[in-house]
């Protein structure tokens, strides 16, 4: 992972391997305009997951060791 900033944010950019049909319907949510580009609805997406699971993760993660968690 490398470190990046994008709109003064600081982000880590990653390598993920989709089925073709996802990316096709990650295309079209741009295409659409829905999201400006196909980074914006992974991003969007991964944000949606980790907000229904962060509760979860925090809790079983306390257990174990202390863990920073920033949304």
């Amino acid at each position: 992972m490398t470190d990046n900033c994008l709109n003064g944010v600081m982000m880590d950019r990653i390598t993920i391997r989709l089925p073709p049909q996802q990316v096709e319907l990650l295309e079209k949510l741009v295409e659409t305009g829905e999201f400006p580009t196909v980074s914006e609805a992974v991003r969007y997406a991964v944000r949606e997951f980790l907000a229904g699971r962060s509760e979860r993760i925090i809790r079983e993660s306390d257990q174990v060791s202390t863990f920073d968690v920033r949304l």
